[in-house]
């Protein structure tokens, strides 16, 4: 019968190491979680040249794969699932890593899988892995895995994982759907507005000037026009200023201050701002209530948490409510000091932090605000649509309506000259 050696995690999150006989590596995994009550992470069949392996150094995991080119967020929820309903099944993690190497066709995440399991055969924990491709596996990923590893739940963490990955990407599809409609909008109208001065206004000025013979046109005729004459001069040089204010834009919002000072505007903005701030709550919510749930301590899940909050000011917030949890302080008092999270929010975290069900409080307060955050998107798309179709309405309008003042002048000259 074929020995194995491994390497598992005991319920006291201590790593052992040992050797079982098993007629394959599902058996093998069976009884290493019947005999020692710990889940395996690494399972090698020993020959003769692997027990002359085993006493060498362990292998270095790879640095990040090469091109270190991104993968979707809905390819690595896939992944992220498939994984975890491989181990729940029985399958050793470095089979689980092998199916799934085989069957992806992502070449990044691909190539990823493989270094991966070399590194994990080679004696690396899953985590340690993960943590060589930084723009694979960001921070969160990495300590909810080492989180399940030093736990013996791994794949209960990937499935955790997977979930909220699946609710992030929901809410950023609902807001960026929500803005595609006002945006292509607000481009088309730009656009025909450019069209219409460049290229049908200068027209008509001509006909006007041979019609009316230097007469002085109605005043609203006379500002499009100069409006056009304005644009048509000087294209490229309100282009440069409108390049200027957008290169200025990012170079305000790559310094400190700058990025602070567009994040509170961003909060305080009409329309906009109610959605900005659901969508940070929502997201803090979830992203600490699945760090903690997962194992991950408090003060670590609270610095995770503050980097992947993507609001400065909320970033700011949630520091100083690291720094009172270190103090061994209450985490309410600074939420509420921040002034961003409603009383709602405040309340029932409070309730959660004296209960000590803190964690299910969270991922109630972050399913509640996805709600909102759907209302919300409703509302902002139900109000912006009729808002542009006017806006665009006024803008073409009132052109039209500067064309024709003039037409209309000389067809009563015309009329009065037959008279």
């Amino acid at each position: 019968m074929p020995l194995y050696t491994f390497t598992a995690i005991n319920p006291q999150g201590q790593e052992i190491n040992g050797s079982v006989e098993a007629p394959d590596q599902n058996q093998a995994a069976a009884v290493i979680k019947q005999q020692y009550g710990a889940f395996p992470t690494r399972i090698v069949e020993q020959t003769g040249l692997d027990a002359a392996a085993a006493a060498g150094p362990k292998k270095q995991a790879r640095p990040l794969f090469k091109g270190g080119r991104r993968v979707p967020s809905r390819t690595l929820t896939v992944f992220t699932r498939q994984l975890a309903t491989l181990i729940d099944a029985g399958l050793p993690l470095l089979r689980g890593l092998g199916t799934l190497e085989k069957q992806e066709k992502n070449v990044a995440l691909r190539g990823a899988i493989h270094t991966m399991a070399e590194s994990v055969e080679g004696g690396s924990t899953f985590s340690e892995a993960m943590a060589s491709h930084p723009l694979l596996f960001n921070r969160l990923y990495v300590n909810m895995v080492k989180a399940g590893e030093v736990g013996g739940v791994l794949e209960v963490v990937l499935t955790r994982l997977a979930e909220f990955q699946e609710k992030a990407q929901k809410l950023k599809n609902r807001i960026t759907s929500a803005m595609v409609y006002p945006l292509v909008v607000l481009v088309l109208s730009m656009l025909i507005l450019v069209f219409l001065l460049t290229f049908i206004v200068p027209r008509f000025q001509q006909i006007f000037s041979d019609m009316l013979g230097g007469k002085p046109l109605p005043a609203l005729t006379q500002f499009v026009i100069d409006v056009s004459h304005m644009i048509k001069t000087n294209f490229i040089g309100i282009a440069a200023v409108l390049a200027v204010i957008i290169v200025g834009f990012k170079l305000l919002s790559m310094t400190q201050k700058g990025a602070e000072y567009i994040d509170r505007a961003k909060l305080r903005m009409p329309l906009i701002g109610p959605l900005v701030r659901l969508s940070a709550i929502a997201r803090f919510s979830r992203t600490l209530g699945t760090l903690i749930t997962s194992g991950v301590p408090i003060l670590q899940a609270l610095n995770i948490t503050k980097e992947t909050a993507g609001n400065i000011v909320l970033s700011d917030a949630i520091a100083k409510v690291h720094d009172a949890v270190k103090e061994g302080e209450s985490v309410v008092a600074p939420l509420e000091a921040s002034g961003v999270f409603p009383p709602m929010v405040i309340s029932m975290i409070d309730v959660g932090e004296e209960t000590g069900r803190l964690p299910d409080m969270l991922i109630k307060v972050s399913d509640v605000y996805d709600d909102e955050v759907d209302n919300a998107v409703a509302g902002l798309t139900s109000m912006l649509e009729p808002l542009l179709i006017v806006f665009l309405a006024v803008i073409v309008g009132t052109i039209v309506v500067a064309l024709f003042m003039p037409l209309i002048e000389v067809i009563k000259n015309v009329g009065s000259q037959t008279m």
